[in-house]
């Protein structure tokens, strides 16, 4: 090795350790720089702070939890209860069919006994007619027809 190539070598190593401590220097001016800028106002939260806050928020996390397996539990009820009313609905509706068929019966049985109830008022209109007509031609005759036709005996 010769002796320009070991001063070459050393130049280098003092120039590369020349460059460290700038940059060195260079990121600690930075900093201050930035420290200067920003300084903190608002002094952050104390470990106590911090897990009080946690302790909170785990108290409201178990309430949300507790809530909401109380609404899950009333939405089964609802649920529930939806099918019984369901349930309940269908069985309505199929006793109101059996209602409106029974309805319908009935009507066409009142309907017979109202035409048969007409022919009889039809009938016995004829024959009090009858009775009325042959009862003034006896009334000359005799008073006992005539009591009878009007008490309808």
């Amino acid at each position: 090795m010769t002796a320009a190539l070991v001063g070459r070598r050393i130049t280098v190593v003092l120039g590369i350790a020349i460059v460290l401590v700038l940059v060195v220097g260079a990121i600690r001016l930075a900093a201050a720089w930035a420290a200067d800028a920003a300084p903190l106002t608002i002094a952050p939260a104390s470990a106590t702070q911090l897990a009080a806050d946690l302790a909170a928020e785990r108290a409201r996390a178990d309430a949300v939890t507790r809530q909401l397996e109380e609404l899950d539990a009333r939405s089964q009820d609802l649920a529930a209860a939806l099918g019984q009313a369901r349930d309940r609905v269908a069985a309505d509706a199929a006793n109101a069919a059996k209602l409106k068929d029974r309805l319908a019966t009935a009507k066409s049985r009142l309907a017979t006994l109202e035409a048969q109830l007409a022919r009889a008022r039809v009938a016995r209109g004829s024959t009090a007619l009858a009775r009325n007509t042959g009862a003034a031609a006896t009334h000359s005759s005799g008073g006992e027809r005539d009591a009878e036709a009007e008490h309808g005996d």
